[in-house]
């Protein structure tokens, strides 16, 4: 028998990929990563890391419209976007350096170039092979934008963070996580945005009271928000981009952005070859093991198209290294995952929706606030902030709990904690409050909606 030259080979430097091979590394293994892109995968590169820092950015525009009402006198603010790009540029750049320090520092050999199956223990790049014990494919999703006449002319999310400069008219379409999201750093930046979307409410998925609030508040804010429309075609003119809908609008934009979606990013791997089954979106197909229908292979994260979030792609990746090398077994709980989108405001949730719980059980009631918080009681922006609460009423358990609202996300993950202790409500309304907080809120919801 040819004997392996990896125990373990990680295709894909991202941040599930990253965890698996440093932790396996660390009990020993020979591992190795192959990357053909950057070290840190969509997370550090194009997609949380940046974005968050771009939405921090978009942010001051409100804060300087709302300083008058502090006392504030203030010059008008100038922005470059050039200065910005620079200063997230530099950050990335420093995060690729920690994750090549920490692969070097673990053991783990890093590979740079096009991964490709030869079969079910054999890996080529460029030219060479490499024989492996097991094979794991991390290697995440992609923009995915549909075929239609002048599909050609749309950027999509990987774009946006290397713009040479902001368009003064963008178009985006697309409703979900980051369609949002760019529709409030872009508005918050500066440019005049429109939101396009094929259905009657932004962020599918979530719950229906987030969703027709977050649309409120963005339009509120200035944000043009078009519903029910599809793009037919997109053509270029002297002036931009004309995009033509099958409702018969014409909307123009100096650019356009596509966010309808993310596919797994399993082209050009060679796993149809190596014998992987793929699902019809092209994600692997794994059981609870993580393991495909080739015993070899393992595949986490965004790739297998099921929880598309990083921090489930790291959780993934210490559970699969404890499954195989370890006597330990920590399988991930899919449930609870909490969840926060970077609009403005912020969106924070954990647990069911109202929908999803009325479908489980038949004695849920409904806490709900909706209030003015404090800093905007002098802003004069007018911004409202939601809370919402789902509760089984014959066992008194917190099924879910929904945040629309500055730092959504910050409170929110405090919450997912006592959701997966089981709290119940009785636990919160006997919690004491952290005074004067938004976050005090949720202690203090007594009268269940429509009682």
């Amino acid at each position: 028998m040819i004997p392996y030259d990896y125990d373990l080979f990680v295709i894909g430097a991202g941040s599930g990929g990253v965890r698996a091979a440093r932790m396996a590394a660390g009990l020993g293994v020979r591992v190795a990563v192959a990357e053909n892109r950057y070290l840190g995968g969509t997370c550090v590169n194009v997609g949380c890391v940046p974005k968050k820092l771009f939405v921090y950015a978009a942010h001051f525009h409100e804060d300087f419209k709302a300083a008058p009402g502090f006392g504030w006198t203030l010059s008008e603010p100038q922005f470059s976007w050039q200065h910005l790009r620079a200063q997230k540029d530099q950050e990335i750049t420093r995060l690729q350096g920690i994750y090549g320090n920490l692969l070097a520092g673990s053991g783990v050999t890093v590979i740079n170039g096009q991964a490709q199956l030869i079969d079910a223990h054999t890996v080529s790049i460029a030219g060479q092979h490499y024989r492996c014990g097991r094979i794991l494919i991390a290697t995440g999703g992609w923009p995915d934008v549909p075929a239609f006449p002048g599909s050609e002319h749309v950027v999509t999310s990987n774009e946006m963070f290397a713009l040479e400069a902001l368009p003064k008219r963008l178009l985006i379409v697309g409703g979900g996580y980051i369609a949002v999201e760019f529709a409030g750093i872009m508005h918050g930046l500066g440019v005049e945005t429109t939101l396009c979307y094929r259905g009657d409410k932004l962020l599918r998925g979530f719950d229906e009271d987030i969703r027709d609030f977050v649309a409120q508040e963005m339009q509120k804010k200035g944000l043009r928000i078009v519903f029910n429309t599809d793009i037919e075609r997109i053509e270029k003119t002297a002036e931009g981009f004309v995009a033509q809908t099958k409702q018969g609008q014409t909307l123009t934009a100096d650019l356009v952005l596509y966010a309808t979606g993310r596919s797994p990013n399993t082209a050009g791997l060679g796993l149809a070859e190596a014998g992987v089954a793929l699902d019809k979106r092209g994600a692997v197909i794994i059981n609870d093991g993580y393991q495909t229908n080739v015993p070899s292979i393992y595949a986490l994260g965004d790739v297998t198209h099921r929880f598309s979030l990083t921090p489930v792609a790291t959780a993934e990746a210490m559970a699969l290294v404890n499954l195989l090398y370890t006597d330990q077994r920590s399988p991930v709980d899919y449930d609870h995952i909490p969840t926060a989108v970077f609009c403005q405001p912020n969106v924070g949730t954990v647990g069911l929706s109202e929908a999803e719980a009325r479908r489980r059980y038949d004695d849920i009631v409904i806490y709900k606030s909706v209030f003015t918080p404090m800093k905007h009681t002098l802003s004069g922006l007018g911004e409202k902030t939601l809370m919402k609460m789902v509760v089984r009423r014959s066992t008194d358990q917190v099924l879910g709990l929904h945040m629309v609202g500055a730092e959504a996300g910050e409170i929110i993950q405090g919450m997912a904690v006592a959701l997966r202790a089981g709290a119940t409500k009785a636990v919160f309304d006997s919690t004491l409050g952290i005074h004067p907080t938004a976050a005090e809120e949720f202690v203090t919801m007594r009268k269940p909606v429509g009682e």
